[in-house]
């Protein structure tokens, strides 16, 4: 297993965000070597650049692409015309930056919110184009999936060797927290915290709690991105996640449970609740590459509130 990564000079995009820490641990675990393992950051690296990409991919053996411009329904709702153009522009330069400059491989992370917004429960990988995204992510999803097509069009064309993840909401220890842009977890952590610390006695909370989402324990999404990247070599999209489905409404009793909050929830049903259901089949992660989730939820749960409540000012 050591022997894939050793002496591979690595473009890890995104790596020193909240998945890619963690994935860049899981590529140290399996032998890469970290002095050649490069980390662009945003401030200095604009990957919506064409010349950017070309110059960050120069003496490149593998990319893998975990970059984007993401957050929760609010930020989708608030900048979708942004997060089309900067998803978009930063996966296209990119790949074409790695064609000319022939890499061996390219690994794009896609996201579940390509999938339609009616998409028969499990998700398979041949629904992804059976209907139009929802709504609040439909600019961000089209602007990833369009990413697939690109990838099996250059594999076609060119011979590029590009595979396709589909993960879904990740959580855990380091996610961000920034109730701009997180997701609902790292939000409703968040949230729950500060009332307790305020004395407020009820916890606003959007949407009925009818909508259903599965959640992805971030080392064990590190771990299937960084298996997929060793021994998956098709052009297939595959989902990768823990295979199971909560109703928000459960989640939130296990966070108040868990954080002993004692005040009232107050649905807001003015607010969306986003796509209806979301769970994955993640039979042919399993199937493909031997990947298969085994952080219990609960016990991801427990990990992620005991890290906030060390690092509460943490975003």
């Amino acid at each position: 297993m050591k022997d894939f990564f050793k002496n591979k000079k690595i473009l890890l995009t995104g790596g020193a965000g909240f998945v890619g820490r963690h994935v860049m641990a899981e590529l140290l675990k399996r032998g890469a070597n970290k002095k050649i393992i490069k980390v662009p950051r945003r401030a200095e690296f604009d990957l919506r650049s064409r010349d950017v990409c070309i110059k960050l991919t120069n003496h490149i053996d593998l990319v893998i692409n975990l970059a984007g411009n993401v957050g929760g329904i609010g930020y989708n709702r608030e900048n979708p015309g942004t997060l089309f153009y900067d998803n978009m522009m930063m996966g296209v330069n990119l790949i074409e930056a790695a064609r000319l400059n022939k890499i061996k491989k390219f690994v794009q992370i896609g996201t579940i919110c390509a999938y339609p917004k009616f998409t028969p429960v499990p998700f398979q990988e041949k629904e992804l184009w059976n209907g139009y995204p929802e709504e609040t992510n439909a600019p961000y999803g089209i602007a990833k999936k369009a990413l697939l097509v690109m990838l099996q069009a250059y594999r076609a064309q060119y011979g590029f060797n590009g595979i396709y993840l589909l993960p879904v909401n990740m959580y855990g220890p380091g996610d961000n927290f920034d109730p701009k842009s997180s997701h609902v977890i790292a939000a409703l952590i968040k949230k729950i915290y500060d009332a307790k610390k305020a004395g407020i006695s009820s916890l606003d909370v959007w949407g009925d709690g009818s909508a259903t989402r599965e959640f992805f324990y971030v080392e064990d999404a590190a771990r299937a991105i960084v298996d997929a990247t060793e021994f998956y070599e098709k052009q297939e999209p595959v989902n990768i996640g823990a295979g199971f489905e909560i109703s928000i409404k459960d989640l939130v009793t296990k966070l108040v449970t868990l954080m002993n909050f004692k005040g009232e929830l107050i649905w807001d049903k003015t607010k969306p609740n986003g796509q209806p259901r979301r769970c994955l089949d993640t039979s042919l992660a399993e199937k493909e590459f031997g990947f298969k989730a085994t952080t219990n939820f609960d016990e991801g749960l427990k990990k992620t509130v005991k890290w906030y409540e060390e690092h509460p000012f943490i975003s």
